[in-house]
């Protein structure tokens, strides 16, 4: 009789361990499920605070233009008082092709650089 209770108890035993392992199974399912949802979030948040500083950077870039173009504007007209206005606007163009090279060969020779790095 003692050898049933024992059987039982173990039975008993066996169904309760069965049981946590099967809610530890859903518990850390759940877990996994939660930090991936968190991860998600992160990300959502992340890209939605770039494409904020994305669209104020192009903003900012296309009034920084407009002021470019117009101090362009301003330089010709002020060389006009010392040539005429063909000659202000092809020097003012040369002169910004010129920096433009320059900074472009800079921009080149440091991209190298990083490449052969590589």
């Amino acid at each position: 009789m003692n050898n049933k209770v024992v059987n039982k108890d173990s039975k008993i035993q066996r169904e309760s361990f069965t049981e946590l392992l099967g809610q530890l199974a859903n518990n850390s399912a759940a877990v996994v499920h939660d930090e991936i949802e968190l991860v998600i979030q992160r990300v959502r948040e992340k890209v939605r605070a770039v494409r904020s500083g994305a669209l104020t950077i192009a903003i900012g870039a296309v009034i920084g233009f407009a002021a470019f173009m117009s101090l362009c504007a301003a330089l010709i007209i002020g060389l006009t008082s010392y040539m005429a206005p063909v000659n202000a606007a092809l020097v003012t163009g040369a002169a910004l092709a010129l920096i433009g090279v320059v900074i472009a060969f800079i921009g080149f020779k440091q991209l190298k650089k990083t490449i052969l790095k590589t």
